[in-house]
């Protein structure tokens, strides 16, 4: 007897292959039968005029402190996904010290705009661990919903060995031989690979760069090898003019380890050259056999963000003053009329694309004036008279930096997305899904993509977005045991209408610890959701009663235990 059949849907096993028409066997969660399952079941699933297809897996998280507080990782599993990566971009909790705590928290307000607020009411007091080990036995014991795998990521691994130093200079040679060590205690122990970051736009406390910025090439090279050594693990990276193509052809013929880089965005560009030019550069690398895989996202990159926080301008030289400033001096630049002269001057001068992007900015969010809700900031200033720079710091200073912008950054145009989505070369990913959570949410990436990429747009077919979302991504990433319906495989599955699948509008709800808010995306069209044989979620809502235990596995290595 199976524990449980999912009969009459369409089956989709991640690989590309044509669908089929049957049943599912599900035992000790494992699938145990496909196409025909002819023995009876515990419980039993109609999936008629449904498909049934692999969890999706989704790459680029940063579910790194929430999965301490909410075992349920929200939203990823409402949108189909059970299994999940963490750590990416080289930010993490793990391995940090007691005393450099507050930094690291500091750190993930800056560059991923978490409520410092929610992480110490959500992390507590005391930590249960202060290692990279002990953080994944701390996930372990925790038991998640999904899966999860885990990155080791460069910034709290700097912080750990060299303390605030790791924002200012390189590492000394024993520094190094430090990080080293205790990166290849991490991969042993069972993360997925390192990640790091070069990005200009990651600038963290106090306006300073963040740790991995910092770091020479010698000591990425030094890191990396510790990969090729034990041949074991990917690395990924968030680019920056230093830290590009050329310089991940280097390390994948130094060490044979797959590199994945975030990100290739349309219209805006991290690394050197625009985003044609390195998908062309990407793909040569690919037909040489070199495993770095562009990741890109089938959705448009949209922030909204205060200016008690201005994460998309944070990047130019002259807010410096401004991610130093404490909100009181943040205020006083706001006002001050040779900043605001600066400012606009610099925005007349800096890249087209960019120009563009703001030039959409919407007011989320005014609550003095309700009535300019989602109207287009230049507009406004138009009506009155004024320039947009001044009409948005006005707004900003006149509700203590509460009121909301938001503007397309990168991705907006689908003409110039197709190809990216498109490209052998790359790899579906960039949710950021526990990240940003009051600035955007991308969790729903999956469920977008099925809805306006293959039904709206009919630009892929069912058999192809879901390899792209299920077997692809596990693969780039190492997951031996996920992404694909098959014969003794772990029972991951998600069934779904496609006729109805796809993703909500925002909404803005204040469940985080402490009462911190993030903006949410229900999901529709998604009937279940399966992880290692068990029911999480059904027709919108959780399946497993409070206090249960969970089903999600710690990928240790790329596979469960």
């Amino acid at each position: 007897m199976y524990d449980l059949k999912i009969s009459n849907g369409t089956i989709i096993d991640g690989t590309g292959a044509p669908a089929i028409q049957g049943d599912l066997g599900i035992k000790d969660g494992k699938v145990v039968a496909m196409g025909e399952a002819p023995d009876a079941a515990t419980r039993e699933i109609d999936a008629q005029g449904q498909v049934v297809c692999p969890g999706f897996v989704d790459i680029h998280t940063h579910y790194d402190a929430q999965v301490l507080w909410d075992r349920n990782l929200t939203v990823s599993p409402w949108h189909g996904v059970t299994t999940a990566v963490i750590g990416n971009c080289g930010f993490g909790v793990a391995p940090t010290k007691a005393a450099d705590r507050e930094l690291i928290m500091r750190t993930l307000e800056k560059v991923e705009g978490m409520s410092v607020d929610a992480l110490k009411a959500g992390l507590g007091e005391e930590w249960p661990f202060e290692t990279f080990p002990e953080y994944l036995d701390t996930i372990d014991a925790v038991g998640p919903s999904i899966n999860v795998g885990v990155l080791m990521g460069h910034t709290p691994l700097r912080l750990y060995v060299m303390g605030e130093a790791a924002m200012e200079r390189a590492a000394t040679p024993e520094e190094l031989a430090r990080m080293c060590e205790l990166l290849e205690q991490g991969i042993k122990a069972g993360a997925l690979g390192f990640a790091t970051s070069k990005a200009s736009t990651h600038v963290g406390y106090e306006g300073r760069p963040v740790p991995s910025r910092a770091a020479a090439m010698d000591e990425m090279h030094a890191l990396c090898d510790v990969l090729g050594d034990l041949d074991k693990g990917v690395i990924q990276v968030t680019v920056g003019r230093e830290m590009f193509l050329d310089e991940f052809e280097q390390i994948a013929e130094r060490t044979g380890r797959p590199i994945t880089w975030t990100a290739l965005l349309a219209g805006l560009s991290l690394g050197k050259g625009g985003h044609e030019e390195q998908l062309v550069q990407s793909e040569k690398l690919a037909a040489r056999g070199l495993q770095i895989t562009p990741q890109v996202t089938p959705r448009p990159l949209n922030f909204e963000y205060q200016f008690k926080a201005p994460f998309p301008f944070e990047a130019i030289s002259m807010f410096k003053p401004v991610s130093a400033a404490d909100f009181d001096g943040k205020c006083r630049l706001y006002k001050d009329p040779e900043f605001r002269a600066a400012f606009k001057e610099r925005m007349k001068n800096i890249r087209t694309s960019f120009q563009s992007s703001f030039s959409l900015t919407v007011i989320s969010q005014y609550l003095p004036e309700p009535e300019l809700a989602e109207r287009r900031l230049f507009e406004v200033a138009a009506e009155r008279d004024m320039d947009a720079i001044d009409l948005a710091l006005d707004l900003a200073l006149s509700s203590d930096l509460e009121a909301r912008f938001r503007m397309p950054v990168a991705n907006h145009d689908e003409d110039e997305v197709e190809p990216l989505l498109k490209s052998a070369c790359t790899v579906l990913g960039l949710s950021d899904a526990g990240a940003h959570a009051s600035q955007l949410c991308d969790a729903c990436l999956p469920t977008y993509f099925l809805g306006r990429w293959v039904r709206e747009k009919q630009a892929f077919t069912l058999e192809e977005a879901i390899r792209m979302l299920t077997s692809r991504t596990a693969d780039v990433m190492g997951l031996t045991d996920r992404g694909r319906l098959a014969l003794g495989k772990p029972a991951d599955v998600v069934v779904f209408d496609p006729d109805t699948v796809g993703d909500q509008p925002l909404q803005r709800v204040y469940d985080f610890p402490a009462g911190a808010d993030r903006l949410i995306s229900e999901a529709r069209g998604i009937s279940n959701v399966i992880v290692n044989g068990t029911v999480i979620r059904e027709h919108g809502a959780d399946a497993v009663p409070d206090g249960a235990p969970l089903p999600g596995q710690l990928l240790r290595g790329g596979a469960a235990a």
